[in-house]
């Protein structure tokens, strides 16, 4: 499971860092944790050039009107629904636990894991087992939900703590937990299983649907969208006989269509075409067997693709 940074009393969260730009569109930010780097690489990759000031939580864009403020990733969507941020970066598991009114954006491919009911192994083969139990966790809400539907009698006892769920049940803290699992090495080092599953969640990048800076969002969304296309795609170029078109435009179809010119040799034409980078070797070689000639593969940057 992944750590989650969270208050478990977000009343008790001081609002972001104020300051006299009051024009600009405020973009939360996760501060920390294990996708702290990877978001941080891709606003990069979309445009968003700026300097952090040492110990600062926020900071300004050199050619965009978009302040960055860097938050616990756990209080992001409350900030972006209550208005006090215009958009932000934050995991659709945190975003169901806060209750706040967002726009999905766009999901971003990355933190995917599953929020699921976890038990010592062996001890739980359903999760009604645990209905009216002390469960731990860092996600109250969802799981006195989840339970709620569950009990035929006693309340569950649901207990909220911000870090460690998974050592509750072997320190005898309680009788099941509810965290998140990504690969399951964490939850079955400390000699749990799955349960069951409350929902599938991954990171998403949502707005405040009042805000003013609607435009702007819009643009974000298409530099963001375009970086990470960017990243999963790259460019094959070649030259193919006119003849064996019909076998090469099976092998590179494209992210919609190839792009296909004439050459000064009629027998010939240039494709151009996207292809997937994890498959990009492959293609290579599918290509060159069935008759292309100056195969070339180039990096793309950035991209936009009307969508």
């Amino acid at each position: 499971s992944r750590p989650r940074e969270a208050a478990c009393d977000p009343q008790l969260v001081p609002h972001p860092e104020r300051h006299d730009r009051r024009g600009e569109l405020l973009f939360g930010v996760p501060k920390k944790g294990r996708l702290h780097e990877k978001i941080v690489g891709m606003l990069k990759g979309a445009g968003l050039e700026y300097k952090r000031e040492a110990r600062l939580d926020i900071a300004h864009c050199r050619d965009l009107p978009v302040s960055l403020v860097f938050l616990p990733a756990a209080d992001i969507a409350t900030y972006v629904g209550e208005g006090d941020v215009d958009m932000g970066i934050t995991g659709e598991d945190i975003i169901a636990e806060s209750e706040v009114d967002v726009i999905e954006l766009m999901r971003l491919g990355m933190g995917k894991c599953r929020l699921s009911v976890q038990a010592p192994a062996g001890s739980t083969q359903d999760p009604r087992q645990l209905a009216g139990k002390r469960v731990v966790t860092s996600f109250p809400v969802l799981t006195k939900k989840y339970f709620a539907g569950l009990e035929t009698g006693a309340e569950t006892k649901v207990k909220c703590i911000s870090g460690s769920v998974e050592a509750s049940c072997g320190l005898g803290l309680a009788d099941g937990i509810v965290d998140l699992v990504e690969t399951g090495t964490t939850m079955r080092a400390a000699g749990l299983e799955e349960v069951s599953v409350i929902m599938h969640t991954e990171t998403v990048l949502i707005a405040n649907p009042h805000s003013h800076h609607k435009e702007l969002i819009e643009l974000l969304r298409k530099r963001i969208s375009g970086f990470i296309t960017a990243s999963r795609y790259m460019m094959v170029t070649y030259n193919v006989p006119r003849h064996l078109l019909h076998v090469a435009r099976q092998i590179t179809p494209g992210k919609k269509s190839p792009s296909i010119q004439p050459l000064e040799d009629e027998a010939w034409v240039a494709v151009s075409a996207l292809v997937e980078k994890s498959k990009a070797a492959t293609i290579m070689d599918s290509l060159e067997a069935a008759g292309a000639t100056d195969i070339l593969l180039s990096a793309i940057h950035s991209s936009r693709m009307g969508d």
